[in-house]
């Protein structure tokens, strides 16, 4: 009867090679896709962070039915929330919060937002932009609602 032949097994070293050139070639391609798609999630908590802290002062004015003022200080990267005293107390309630430095927050239309407590708002419309991203977080004067939205482009 016949004698088997011996069949190598494996890859030859120019195949690794060439796979790992081509694995080498992807990675370089998609780490930076990586690296932007993470500094925009973060730029993006940032703004809901900003938002959710009227929709706070919102809330508190309702809940404590006293008006609330939101006061916005872009040099300083913080947001103080202020309510005047209630008639047991005397002092008004501050609570400050401080954004992160990165994030650049353009006060030129509004520099404080007043909640009253009904909800009603006097308005206010915030850009906040850290490099090329945008988000603008508005309050809407009639009912006190608080909207943030990545900004496609300056509609000034």
């Amino acid at each position: 009867m016949g004698s088997r032949e011996k069949v190598a097994r494996g890859f030859t070293l120019l195949e690794l090679i060439v796979t790992l050139a081509v694995l080498a070639v992807a990675v370089a391609v998609v780490t930076p896709a990586i690296g932007r798609s993470t500094e925009s999630l973060k730029i993006r908590a940032e703004a809901a962070g900003f938002a959710a802290a009227l929709r706070h002062a919102r809330e508190r004015a309702i809940t404590l039915q006293r008006p609330h003022r939101v006061l916005v200080d872009g040099e300083n990267h913080q947001i103080t929330i202020v309510a005047p005293p209630d008639t047991g107390e005397d002092k008004e309630i501050r609570e400050t919060r401080t954004l992160s430095s990165r994030l650049t927050i353009d006060t030129s239309r509004t520099t404080e937002v007043t909640f009253d407590p009904r909800g009603v708002a006097s308005g206010g419309d915030f850009k906040l932009s850290a490099g090329e991203i945008v988000y603008r977080v508005t309050v809407d004067r009639l009912t006190g609602r608080v909207k943030s939205e990545r900004d496609k482009g300056d509609r000034e």
